[in-house]
């Protein structure tokens, strides 16, 4: 199972856009506005999110990655990703170009080229990943961020249930994550939410992008902080060990 990234989110964000074209050119129709399922109760599918991967050494490239995505150095880059053997696996199997190094590969997948290159804070975000779990097709790899465990059937029934689209969920990466009445930091706090999945609906309005609007399981929308939800079938970096140090090995996903 791997599901769009919040797709519903994604897609308010391009109607905004071609709605405000449209009105700039009388000639060209802004398109209708997708249907929205109706906020209603749903059953809590608990999540379990992997612990953090206590390597040293893993964290020692991470910091690397993280200076390197700052600065936006290619080259030293290039030393932290292995010459050969590199893995592109999207869709379609392997992907990668075996007569190119391993840094090339990588900076076509993830978009290092060119002027306003947004590879490099992709880089940034995998550095910051606190965890990485095993690579079940490839031995001695391991790879980030590590997907959570849950029950699909029970996730697959809650959304054929809800009449909604698998795109329009998310996990929570904590428990404990605050609703607030509004997309603001001092709005009302109106509950809690455990580690579970959570249904985001499309918001076309000017309020806070930091902030997602959600449908608690108990049928009630609210507001959570973005970077509180994360989405299933994320793009994931992936390591190798070389000798007593980690290289990037692979990259899983459509890329850029």
């Amino acid at each position: 199972m791997r599901y769009l990234p919040l797709a519903a989110a994604v897609a308010a964000t391009l109607l905004t856009g071609l709605s405000a074209t449209a009105q700039q050119l009388p000639n060209l129709k802004p398109l209708p506005a997708p249907a929205v399922a109706p906020a209603k109760p749903y059953k809590p599918v608990a999540v379990t999110v992997p612990a953090k991967l206590a390597d040293p050494a893993l964290d020692a490239l991470r910091k690397q990655l993280a200076d390197v995505a700052k600065s936006k150095d290619k080259a030293a880059l290039g030393r932290l990703v292995v010459a050969k053997g590199f893995f592109w696996e999207t869709e379609k199997g392997d992907t990668a170009d075996k007569g190119k190094s391993g840094i090339d590969n990588l900076a076509k997948a993830i978009g290092l080229d060119g002027k306003d290159a947004g590879g490099w804070e992709t880089l940034a975000g995998y550095a910051g990943e606190p965890n990485a779990a095993a690579m079940p097709a490839r031995k001695g790899i391991v790879c980030a961020p590590a997907e959570p465990t849950f029950n699909e059937k029970a996730l697959d029934e809650v959304v054929q249930a809800t009449g909604t689209d698998p795109g329009e969920w998310g996990y929570t990466v904590s428990p404990g994550v605050e609703v607030r009445s509004a997309a603001k930091a001092d709005a009302p706090v109106s509950e809690k939410l455990g580690q579970q999945f959570v249904r985001v609906m499309m918001d076309n309005s000017a309020a806070d992008p930091s902030f997602l609007r959600i449908v608690t399981p108990s049928g009630k929308v609210g507001f959570i902080k973005a970077d509180a939800l994360a989405p299933l079938g994320n793009d994931q970096l992936c390591y190798v060990k070389d000798g007593a140090a980690w290289k990037i090995t692979g990259f899983i996903g459509p890329g850029q």
